[in-house]
């Protein structure tokens, strides 16, 4: 069975509201892909993820480390996220390098990636693809592509 995209607008006030539709319908999804242009909100959005799935970590952007870790519990079982920002990544060989295919290939762990064309080659094929786009200076349109 194909999982359904999903189409959500949300300002900031709601966007809590928006995180747990958004974790609702897409939670069976392991690897997420975050393209936006910058300051559009792709790091507000994943920690509003956070904040909905009870994270107990501080959640930050993941500029200069590349790689957060955050852990959260579901249904009892502790689950880990993989926060990354490929933002200063050149191409697939430094994101091998610097450890970023790892985290791909733990499948015991949620990867929330910003930036994901500049190493897009290790992105598994099965992913979903998400968008944001601006629609006013309080709005977005977020969009979610399940690719199979």
């Amino acid at each position: 069975m194909k999982p359904d995209n999903l189409q959500i607008t949300f300002t900031l006030s709601d966007i809590t509201k928006a995180a747990g539709q958004f974790w609702e319908k897409m939670c069976l999804q392991r690897i997420f892909t975050f393209d936006a242009e910058m300051g559009a909100g792709k790091t507000t959005f994943i920690h509003a993820l956070c904040d909905f799935l009870q994270v107990k970590d501080a959640v930050s952007s993941p500029t200069f480390a590349l790689i957060n870790e955050y852990r959260f519990s579901e249904n009892g079982t502790e689950k880990k996220i993989y926060h990354m920002d490929w933002y200063r990544i050149k191409d697939e060989n430094e994101a091998i390098q610097a450890g970023l295919e790892d985290a791909l290939n733990d499948k015991n762990a949620i990867c929330f990636i910003e930036w994901p064309q500049n190493a897009s080659g290790i992105i598994p094929i099965s992913h979903t693809s998400v968008h944001i786009h601006v629609v006013n200076e309080t709005t977005r349109s977020l969009q979610a592509i399940v690719v199979i």
